[in-house]
């Protein structure tokens, strides 16, 4: 079986190839370059680099969110057109897992966060070293996240580049229950993404749809706009 990883749900533009569960290639860019400009020529550069032709993939992974609107439309359009018309399997994959994987052999609750703004992050938690799900993923107040992770037991490992943007209100709540990955380990890998994605059951193209967790903005505008002033 050779797989194909994409992850354009963040900042981070995460791609790559296993086969057989050997990793032939992967790659992690952090340099905020719009993914329309850069995720299928990434693509196409590690086919043409691993010496494969689209021909050759079996199966496709993608993460389906949260994250950025944009971001996650991007990875997930790219994955379904590549899957339909190759007539390949795809597998959606939630972008705080894979944010989570990085911490997979930390004994203890890992916290994937990926900041919303305005003090929002998309969070849940895991247990490693399965990646069980502890608390469903959602949008929601960090403030509301760290008061029930306060009455949590034991340590909790933050994941995520966007961890670390917080870390000071997270410690001022955690104290030193609270660790964090290092600078070199919080960014998406394709190839844990495909790992993932090994364990989940495929779906067809058509049916895989992004998880965005929050209405988009302009959305919740037009939405509210509809309802009109309360009577």
């Amino acid at each position: 079986m050779t797989w194909l990883g994409i992850d354009t749900s963040n900042s981070p533009l995460a791609v790559g190839l296993v086969k057989d569960g050997v990793t032939l290639i992967e790659e992690t860019s952090n340099l905020k370059i719009n993914h329309s400009l850069t995720a299928m020529p990434a693509v196409e550069s590690l086919l043409h680099r691993a010496s494969l032709k689209p021909g050759d993939l079996t199966h496709i992974a993608v993460a389906q969110g949260p994250g950025s609107y944009t971001g996650v439309r991007i990875g997930m359009t790219i994955a379904k057109t590549l899957a339909w018309s190759l007539g390949l399997p795809l597998v959606p994959v939630s972008s705080l897992k894979i944010l989570a994987a990085n911490g997979r052999y930390f004994n203890g609750m890992i916290c994937p966060i990926i900041d919303a703004r305005r003090g929002t992050v998309y969070a849940g938690t895991f247990k490693g070293p399965s990646l069980l799900s502890a608390e469903p993923e959602a949008h929601q107040e960090l403030s509301d996240l760290l008061g029930r992770l306060e009455t949590a037991e034991g340590t909790i490992l933050f994941a995520g580049s966007d961890a670390s943007q917080h870390e000071e209100t997270i410690r001022n709540a955690l104290g030193d229950r609270a660790l964090f990955l290092g600078s070199h380990n919080r960014l998406p890998r394709a190839s844990e993404l495909i790992r993932l994605a090994m364990e989940e059951t495929p779906v067809n193209a058509h049916a895989a749809v992004p998880e965005y967790r929050r209405l988009a903005e302009a959305e919740a505008n037009y939405l509210k706009a509809r309802k009109g002033p309360a009577t």
